[in-house]
């Protein structure tokens, strides 16, 4: 039988893909290390550890001692400068009630070289002057800069390459991205913030096991809402699925849409209510109880009832400044206000990153599409 032209071509790349995989983690392997997880024949495996290391993406970083005679076993590794990856999100709201802007960079093996977080008057700085200083803070020579990952409250339409639904100043031009790709002489990807926190939960947090979640985003500013199906996430045709704060409510008291009734804004005013001080929507949570938690709850429930009755998630995720603030008690309320609310079933977590899950999946992010990007110039090669 004929084979496919190119398909050769095509085997080679995936065995380095595998091959590379596997040595970026766990890492420190021998040839048979590398048989034994990829399955391939010893010439194989020399072959793919010679494109590898010809190419500088992986190296012998030590020997193992063999208890028989002949040459010590090679150990290999990822050559962790051969590639960077950067993180950026843009925050609608920092410490000092602007705009912000946190951002990392790590190397290819994913360990973190730089990290930061400021804010940014984008009211008078244009995105592209912004990120150029932010790439630079994060790292001066930027030749091993191999892909930028924005993270922003907001959809990507990669039809139009606009950004919608954000509120950030000098977002919303369309056509941005091409001109930050020519100005910053780098690969740049966007993605919604609360879709990238579900890259984190997916790979760090409660949901690693899951075949499937949703992330309700109760963050201090807005609402989101992830759908990751059996580890792909849910974009929509625009890049809109998930805007959860637009939708509609019929209520008596003028609330028009759920952020009304669970957004930022709504939360304290909820504390207020009930005589709770904090300056953010987070600390009135971490300062709440009893009937508060029981009566956010009820609002909670009224979009979770929506998501679940149309998703059926094995596994709802609470994650956001509000979710974190409120941990067990918040999400034991939760629970308690879904059964009120609806016959519908579905487990109910609290994220248990307590980091910036948005920055640490835009690294995910980003150095998954690196390392991509490498294994394509091995194969183009």
């Amino acid at each position: 039988m004929a084979r496919p032209a190119g398909s050769s071509k095509l085997l080679r790349a995936m065995n380095e893909s595998a091959a590379l995989a596997h040595l970026i983690d766990p890492g420190r392997l021998t040839r048979a290390d590398l048989r034994r997880l990829t399955a391939l024949s010893t010439p194989t495996i020399s072959e793919v550890l010679r494109r590898l290391t010809d190419a500088g993406l992986v190296g012998v970083v030590a020997h193992q001692p063999r208890r028989r005679p002949g040459p010590n076993a090679e150990i290999y590794a990822a050559n962790p400068d051969a590639a960077y990856a950067a993180a950026v999100s843009i925050r609608d709201v920092g410490s000092g009630d602007g705009p912000s802007v946190s951002a990392a960079l790590c190397d290819l093996a994913g360990e973190t070289r730089a990290r930061f977080e400021c804010d940014v008057d984008f009211r008078n700085t244009d995105p592209g002057t912004a990120l150029a200083g932010v790439l630079k803070r994060l790292q001066g020579d930027q030749e091993r800069l191999r892909y930028v990952q924005l993270g922003i409250s907001g959809s990507y339409d990669r039809r139009t390459e606009t950004i919608g639904h954000t509120e950030v100043p000098g977002f919303q031009k369309p056509g941005l991205l091409p001109e930050l790709i020519k100005e910053l002489g780098v690969p740049i990807g966007v993605d919604n913030d609360v879709n990238l926190a579900a890259i984190a939960e997916r790979r760090h947090g409660v949901a690693r096991n899951s075949d499937g979640f949703a992330l309700l985003w109760l963050g201090d500013e807005g609402l989101g809402l992830a759908i990751d199906i059996g580890g792909t996430l849910l974009r929509g045709a625009r890049g809109g699925a998930g805007e959860i704060g637009y939708m509609p409510l019929f209520a008596a008291d003028g609330r028009r849409d759920l952020q009304d009734l669970v957004g930022g804004p709504a939360v304290l005013a909820l504390g207020h209510e009930h005589g709770i001080s904090g300056r953010t929507p987070g600390e009135v949570v971490s300062n709440a109880g009893g009937a508060f938690f029981t009566e956010l709850a009820d609002r909670v429930a009224v979009g979770l009832a929506a998501v679940i009755a149309v998703l059926d998630p094995s596994l709802v995720v609470l994650a956001g400044q509000v979710a974190q603030a409120g941990g067990r008690p918040l999400r034991d309320a939760v629970d308690q206000a879904m059964l009120r609310a609806a016959p519908l079933e579905s487990a109910i977590e609290v994220t248990s990153i307590d980091d910036d899950a948005v920055l640490l999946g835009a690294l995910d992010a980003g150095l998954g599409t690196v390392r991509e990007a490498l294994i394509s110039d091995i194969r183009d090669s």
